[in-house]
């Protein structure tokens, strides 16, 4: 597993980058199958240190924690405890639905963009109905089964996930309701 260990405004020392290997080595070799790469960042606010810490798997998922502490090495444990949570649930969820997959996730690339919204100042109406774009970024797709894009949804604490269903493969959406059930478009 590949580890990226930074900090943002404070350096971290050699022994902290140890115990963040070591400990996170630990974790992700006991809950997930096959971790590809860690992203780990140490940051300062006011008097606490603050911890990220990212996981990809193979599978597809990135499990994400953050947690805030008044010493690094705490901010840390905090931090590994809720991602091990995550990936303890995601494992059991694994074991008990779903089948064991022999190949990764595959991911197919698309184009994700970021539209200007229309400022409350311009009350005209704009010359044309296209929108402005601002950013473009690449997004992943991942071909997976519904209940497994509802777990990664569930596991990533994202409001909606878009994936392309293994048995039909079509892109599919599964989103969180304001009732606190979970929605599935599925085109026909």
């Amino acid at each position: 597993m590949r580890y990226q260990i930074s900090g943002q405004q404070i350096k971290i020392g050699d022994a902290l980058q140890v115990h963040v290997q070591d400990e996170l080595g630990e974790v992700a070799a006991k809950y997930a199958q096959r971790p590809t790469d860690a992203t780990v960042i140490f940051s300062r606010d006011a008097h606490e240190y603050m911890c990220e810490i990212t996981v990809h798997l193979s599978t597809g998922l990135n499990a994400a924690a953050t947690a805030k502490e008044t010493e690094i090495y705490a901010a840390f444990e905090s931090c590994l405890s809720k991602l091990e949570k995550q990936l303890r649930r995601y494992k059991r969820r694994l074991k008990d639905h779903h089948r064991h997959r022999a190949q990764p996730v595959e991911l197919s690339g698309a184009s994700s963009y970021i539209l200007s919204s229309p400022d409350s100042a311009d009350a005209d109406e704009p010359d044309t109905l296209q929108p402005i774009i601002i950013a473009e970024t690449e997004a992943k797709i991942p071909s997976v089964s519904v209940g497994e894009a509802v777990m990664q949804m569930e596991i990533s604490g994202a409001e909606f996930l878009v994936f392309r269903n293994e048995t039909k493969n079509n892109i599919n959406v599964v989103y969180k309701r304001d009732d606190g059930n979970i929605g599935w478009i599925e085109p026909q």
